[in-house]
This record gives C-alpha cells, structure tokens and sequence, in this order.
C-alpha cells in the first residue's frame, strides 16, 4: 500500500473516530456553556481531520489517474513494438526464400527477371529499414505504424532522421505519446486536402533534439496558435483538445518544449528536447 493510501486510511477512520465521539458526546451530554468550547473544539478538529482526508483522497485519484494513463501508454507502445517485431520476423522467415528464388533465376540465366525481383525485394527491406534509423525500439516502432496509418489514408509520410537519438532524456514510451499525439493532429489537418502530405525530422545538435511536424493543411486561426496547448482547445471542436495539452504536459516535465507556426501552405510543429 503507498504512503498516500495508508495516510488516506488513518485520516478516515480518525474522522470516524472523532465523529462517533462528537455524537456520543452530544447525545449523552447536556449542552451548558461549561461543555460548549468542548464541543467546539471536537467539531474543528473532526472538520480539519475531514479537509485533510478530502485533500489526500483528491491527490491520490490524481496519482490513480495518472498511473492509468502510464499504463495505457505503455499498452500502446507495447503493441506497436510487437507490430515492428512481426514485420521483422516475417522478413527475416522469407530471406531465405528470397536467396533461392534469386539463386535459381540466376542459374537459368534469367537475369533481367533476378534483376527485378531483387528491386522488389530490396524495396520492401528499404521500407522496413527506413524506421530502424533511431536507437529507441519505441520510436522505430511507433513510426512504422504511423506511417501504415498515413499510407491506408493516402498521405505521404516524408521521413528525415538524421539523428539515432541516443542518449534521448525522455523514455521512449513518452517520446511516442509527444510524436503520436503531433502526427495524429497533422494526420486530421489533412481531411479533404489535396495531395497530403507530413514532412517529420528528428536531428540533433550539441545542446539539443529537435523534432518538427509539418503538414499542409488549412493555416490555424492565429487566436489559437498559443491557447491550442491549453486542455480542451481545439480546431475540431467542442470534446477535443487534449492531445496537445499532453504534449505540452509530457515535455515540460523532461525540460523540453513545443511550439507552432502556421500560414496558408504549412503548418509546423516544433519540440526541442535538452541534452
């Protein structure tokens, strides 16, 4: 049991306890102004014991909230590792194929048909290849299924890493809550836009990661481009609004910060994470 559900637990039975005394005393006790400041004192006491239990139970539902929303995070990446982990497994089940398929075109001397089930081949370990760039499996992760998600919607997912991201001050699992929540809000930006497109880079310099989200959507009213990171703001309407918030939350709590610029032919999203 943690400290604050143990606290939780003596503060309530003291309140019951002073309580049960405050009523016993009053129902077997004349009222006179000998006993008055006795009572008084029994009802302060049993009001501050009351606030006091309020407080903690208040703190620890927050604590439970927050734990819940960990463990859904976790859930999440978990999942989207074991996607990057079955396109693997699936890729390395069928090299082997592969060699013997170009192995035996080879011997026949059909050289042009090798040539062209290699592209093909090649092709598809590119593709794979090209979301193993980072050294966080969450990440990689996580940018395969994005970019699945991008692809089944006709958006073009244009990728840029230039850094490996190695010794990132945020986990890895946060970091895909921050990227996820950025690429889902470029990814509703593109409703009804011709030719879709988000352009995401991950580079790095002495003092810094820096990460930047653009989409070509429709430009965001300049009234909202500070007020958007606030809970419940939001383009898309009433109920929505939280994504941003918990980027902005998620990052503040690592030293790191987000920011957005926006005109008519693009819209930006830029997070800088300390070294």
């Amino acid at each position: 049991m943690g400290k604050a559900s143990l606290y939780a637990v003596i503060v309530n039975v003291s309140e019951i306890a002073v309580l049960l005394a405050f009523v016993l005393y009053v129902a077997f006790s004349d009222i006179t102004a000998d006993n008055h400041r006795a009572i008084q004192t029994m009802a302060i006491i049993g009001g501050l014991m009351a606030g006091w239990g309020a407080f903690l139970d208040i703190r620890e539902a927050l604590l439970s909230r927050r734990r819940v929303r960990l463990i859904e995070d976790l859930e999440e990446s978990n999942t989207q590792m074991d996607t990057l982990n079955h396109t693997l497994r699936a890729q390395r089940h069928d090299f082997l194929n592969h060699l013997q398929v170009v192995y035996s075109l080879m011997e026949m001397r059909e050289y042009g048909e090798a040539t062209d089930y290699l592209e093909k081949v090649y092709g598809e370990i590119r593709s794979v290849a090209s979301f193993l760039r980072t050294k966080s499996t969450a990440v990689n992760a996580l940018l395969k299924v994005k970019a699945g998600a991008c692809a089944d919607r006709g958006i073009d997912l244009q990728m840029d890493i230039k850094s490996a991201l190695e010794g990132l001050t945020i986990p890895g699992w946060e970091m895909c809550r921050v990227l996820g929540n950025l690429i889902d809000n470029a990814t509703d930006a593109l409703k009804n836009v011709q030719q879709p497109t988000i352009r995401l880079t991950i580079a790095e310099d002495l003092r810094a990661f820096t990460f930047t989200i653009a989409n070509n959507g429709p430009a965001i009213p300049e009234a909202l481009r500070e007020s958007i990171f606030e809970a419940g703001v939001s383009t898309k309407g009433e109920g929505r609004g939280m994504g941003l918030s918990i980027v902005r939350q998620t990052l503040s709590a690592h030293g790191g910060s987000v920011a957005c610029e926006s005109n008519a032919q693009e819209t930006t999203f830029s997070v800088t994470v300390p070294k």
